[in-house]
């Protein structure tokens, strides 16, 4: 009880900025069903920096980001699917950014995503075969200029995506490229 209190006064104090970001998602899934290829998605979405007057901020984040792979030719034999497999994420990263400068922070924190197909046709978005949940972790650098920002962030998954089975282990791994404006 005592550390929520120390955390919300810690963040009625706190330097707070509202912005929008977007940019490209190139990704894969590792296993052995998949092509090993970075194949290029998107993601869009919002932020919130909560600057605390020093080298520290947080920066949670709602991003709709999407995956894209390709699926290996046995794969696609046992399920008689296209090759190409899209998987739409609702990702909740939170960001522990620490400035070396005034315009270059370094940023890392841990990734919660969401699967947002709907449909239950594999052919489509691959929902029977995956998790609905992804848990990653995420390492990169960014670049504030005025109101702008320019990110480039290694995001690596944690857990197995395989909802088939545990004979193979799916990974996810990605490599984000973003614009930003704070508002």
């Amino acid at each position: 009880m005592l550390s929520c209190f120390l955390f919300f006064a810690a963040a009625a104090q706190a330097q707070v900025n509202l912005g929008v970001k977007g940019g490209t998602t190139i990704s894969k899934i590792d296993g052995k069903s998949f092509q090993d290829e970075f194949r290029y998605g998107y993601h869009v979405g919002g932020f919130v920096q909560l600057g605390f007057g020093g080298k520290l901020s947080i920066q949670p984040e709602v991003l709709f980001n999407q995956y894209q792979t390709r699926v290996d030719t046995s794969f696609r034999a046992v399920y008689q699917n296209p090759s190409l497999v899209k998987l739409n994420y609702l990702s909740i990263p939170v960001v522990l950014n620490y400035k070396l400068g005034n315009a270059l922070s370094l940023q890392a924190g841990p990734q919660f995503g969401v699967l947002m197909n709907k449909d239950n046709n594999f052919f489509e978005n691959g929902k029977q075969a995956f998790e609905s949940g992804d848990f990653s972790l995420l390492g990169g650098v960014q670049v504030n200029v005025s109101k702008f920002l320019v990110s480039g962030r290694y995001v690596v998954g944690l857990n197995n995506l395989n909802e088939i089975d545990n004979q193979d282990k799916w990974k996810s791994q990605a490599i984000q490229l973003s614009v930003g404006l704070r508002l």
